[in-house]
């Protein structure tokens, strides 16, 4: 085979892709924090407006994913496993989808968050997003880990960041406790529907921190059979 024709098939690598990906989905993430902002505020069409944004990059984000399948190589040359970048893939696309989801809900009811748990929410929604952008901090490990044929330095220092993300999740799961523990003592003095739905957006907030704990679970995968 012509060695300009292997350097092609090397070029089609997926990793530049799926990191311009990730990007995109962390960059919807991120939009949460003036989202809850503005519907604190009770500015619903601010917080319509920043729906919409996290609705649009949720839907580029889909743009790449269905590019990065479609031209996935399927040769001898892949860098890693087909099957493994797909699954990467799926993972950490689904936090996009889980922000337009909590978005949408939020705002179809116009669902506030009680002033008492306000700060505490905050935060908790931050060290969620903390492990959404730890998850693209792995994925931007890739091509280093590609370089070094996923050996030596480089495999402890991506292995110590999805050990990271395990310590960022376990920080979602305490502060959620203490969040739930502030709306049960409340109860009383809203509907039983918001406090049913206020629950509910704890929970979908803390499968921020979830999803990306399993992007890095992915990345294990791939590196235990490098």
């Amino acid at each position: 085979m012509p060695v300009n024709t292997i350097m092609g098939l090397f070029a089609k690598s997926p990793i530049k892709p799926l990191q311009r990906h990730v990007i995109r989905v962390t960059e919807c993430c991120d939009l949460l924090i003036p989202f809850f902002e503005a519907c604190n505020a009770g500015d619903w069409e601010k917080a319509a407006i920043l729906r919409e944004q996290i609705s649009q990059l949720e839907k580029d984000a889909d743009v790449l994913k269905r590019e990065i399948r479609l031209k996935l190589p399927r040769g001898l040359f892949m860098p890693v496993d087909r099957t493994d970048m797909l699954g990467l893939l799926t993972q950490q696309d689904k936090l996009a989808n889980l922000s337009k989801d909590i978005a949408g809900r939020v705002l179809g009811r116009k669902l506030q968050v009680p002033a008492i748990m306000y700060p505490d929410f905050v935060a908790y929604i931050q060290r969620c997003l903390d492990a959404a952008d730890q998850a693209r901090r792995v994925i931007n490990e890739l091509d280093e880990l590609l370089e070094t044929g996923f050996k030596g330095r480089e495999v402890t220092l991506v292995a110590e960041m999805i050990n990271q993300l395990d310590v960022i999740e376990d920080d979602t799961d305490a502060m959620q406790i203490v969040l739930r523990q502030q709306l049960m003592s409340i109860e009383d003095q809203h509907s039983p529907v918001d406090v049913m739905f206020l629950y509910k957006i704890l929970e979908w907030v803390g499968a921020i921190a979830d999803q990306a704990q399993r992007v890095g679970s992915r990345l294990e995968i791939m590196l235990s059979r490098s």
